[in-house]
């Protein structure tokens, strides 16, 4: 059993509004060296480990690459939250990004609900 605190282990301020930065962490997301891949890995294997400490190891370092995770997506919200169409163009979010975080369904764009 595992208790989810409500905060960053690391606690991430970025003020700074830089699209091309967030493109280049943004792989981190995913692909075979991102952070949700590596916590898979550590997850799936644990059930091959010969010893339950072993499996159990694995099962906490899995856990702790989603912490890392959290980190990497709250670093590419901080920034791109205030970025403008223009900035999404230049940096090469306007197909994929704006499609699939920037609007989500509310109004005007807003990233808060109605």
């Amino acid at each position: 059993m595992w208790i989810y605190e409500k905060r960053l282990q690391f606690p991430v301020k970025i003020t700074a509004t830089n699209p091309k930065y967030a493109q280049m962490i943004i792989s981190q997301y995913g692909g075979p060296d991102g952070e949700l891949s590596a916590s898979m890995r550590y997850l799936a294997q644990r059930y091959t480990m010969p010893t339950k400490e072993v499996g159990g190891l694995l099962t906490d370092i899995g856990t702790e690459e989603l912490a890392h995770m959290e980190i990497i997506c709250a670093m590419v919200y901080q920034l791109t939250r205030d970025m403008t169409l223009e900035d999404a163009k230049t940096a090469g979010f306007d197909a994929y990004y704006i499609d699939h975080t920037k609007d989500c369904g509310f109004p005007g764009g807003s990233r808060t609900a109605i």
